[in-house]
């Protein structure tokens, strides 16, 4: 009988198992583009319902959850402005460069832009350290978390799988904002 969640599956529980202990780790990366040095996706090993169960994890920067939940909000209020806004996609060409943008699209964009740093400078949005838990999730359990962290490396990863198994992860409950970090111009002679 096939197991619906292949993240109960004691034979797939096992087989990562042994790829830890192989690789004498506590966690595996998931194959993903998108892992970068503010957002991981990984799998480990931990307990629910006391039995062992893979975990399908997202670890991302408190300051990166921050920048997520002002752009929702900035889309949103484009939404309410333009009545036939989308999301703007972009798109290249056959040369792979960046298609323009219609004048709606920059428009919406420039928009968007305002209300960012308006969200920002008003300090709106106020993040903090948590963990969901998603026990319906197609592969394992599912578990998103925000760290205040400069950034997302193995050492934070370990830390973290190590303290969510042993039950003693202490969540930050201070509520912060971020501003966006811009880029400085150095002129050069």
């Amino acid at each position: 009988m096939k197991i619906p969640n292949e993240g109960f599956d004691p034979k797939v529980i096992a087989t990562l198992k042994q790829e830890l202990k192989d690789n004498n780790a506590l966690f595996k990366l998931a194959d993903s583009e998108e892992n970068t040095d503010e957002f991981v996706n990984f799998y480990f090993i931990g307990m629910h319902e006391g039995k062992e169960v893979i975990y399908d994890a997202a670890l991302y920067t408190l300051r990166l959850h921050h920048a997520s939940e002002v752009y929702e909000l900035a889309e949103h209020e484009a939404a309410k402005k333009f009545p036939n806004f989308k999301a703007i996609k972009y798109e290249e060409d056959e040369n792979g460069n960046l298609k323009p943008l219609s004048s709606e699209e920059e428009e919406i964009g420039w928009f968007i832009t305002e209300i960012i740093m308006e969200i920002e400078d008003e300090e709106t949005v106020k993040v903090q350290e948590f963990v969901d838990i998603d026990t319906s999730h197609d592969y394992g359990i599912g578990l998103d978390a925000a760290l205040n962290v400069e950034y997302i490396d193995e050492k934070v990863v370990n830390k973290f799988v190590k303290q969510f198994n042993e039950d003693s992860l202490v969540l930050d409950e201070t509520l912060y904002s971020f501003q966006t970090e811009e880029e400085e111009d150095f002129d050069t002679p």
